[in-house]
């Protein structure tokens, strides 16, 4: 196996490291009560299980996965994007204060941010997002919002959530504060914890936008993986903001 096709390892294998472990990433909340639950030590499901088996002379046929299934992230509202973003790929979506952030697609909470600890003074890109709620869909993607108004009670890493589940309140925390409200969306890889230069945006969300506002079920899967592959690091150099 070459350095590049170990790397990018399908987002599926990312997926299950993070979605049966139970312990996404932390954020500035505690894992729900109990703790995380521990990494599963199980081997990733061969194709043969998806092979028709015999029982009592009676072939029967496994049943296929329900599909992926997307959402719009903004719900309840009308929201404006651009094709293009500034420094790195994501997609302003301006809409109205208190308009709702909604799963893109069926996951678990990854990231929560309820503090907005950005100063205009120093511009950290740590703090950019100010509050800020991601999650790892079922697809191995990992999706952000960020300059919310106020993320919803409950929200937390670990919590299983459905596509079109509502996570926050779109305001213009953060360096959207000097800007007008909009929710700052993103798409890229799983990382470990306080990535945040990753976390923001590898992949320009707008075609999928486009399609998610219009019924649609465009897929950002083999991006994110062509995205992981050029980066040569599932944890690259952060190059703006830092």
């Amino acid at each position: 196996m070459n350095r590049r096709t170990g790397l990018v390892a399908p987002l599926a294998l990312a997926l299950a490291v993070v979605l049966m472990a139970g312990g996404c990433s932390r954020g500035d909340d505690p894992p729900p009560a109990g703790g995380a639950a521990a990494p599963s030590t199980a081997a990733p499901a061969s194709s043969a299980s998806a092979a028709p088996t015999t029982t009592a002379g009676t072939a029967t046929t496994a049943r296929k996965p329900d599909p992926v299934r997307y959402r719009f992230p903004v719900a309840g509202c009308r929201a404006s994007y651009a094709n293009a973003h500034h420094d790195y790929p994501a997609a302003d979506m301006f809409t109205r204060r208190n308009c709702t952030f909604v799963a893109p697609v069926a996951g678990r909470v990854d990231e929560v941010t309820r503090t907005d600890r950005w100063d205009p003074a120093t511009n950290r890109g740590a703090d950019r997002g100010g509050r800020s709620v991601s999650l790892v869909g079922v697809d191995g993607v990992r999706y952000y919002g960020s300059h919310l108004e106020a993320v919803l009670p409950g929200v937390a890493p670990g919590l299983r959530v459905r596509a079109g589940q509502p996570l926050g309140r779109i305001g213009n925390s953060g360096s959207a504060r000097v800007t007008d409200v909009h929710l700052h969306f993103a798409i890229s890889w799983p990382t470990r914890p306080g990535i945040w230069w990753v976390r923001r945006g590898v992949v320009p969300p707008a075609r999928y936008l486009d399609s998610w506002r219009t019924g649609g079920n465009l897929s950002p899967v083999k991006a994110v993986q062509a995205a992981l592959e050029a980066a040569g690091s599932p944890v690259p150099a952060c190059r703006s903001y830092c």
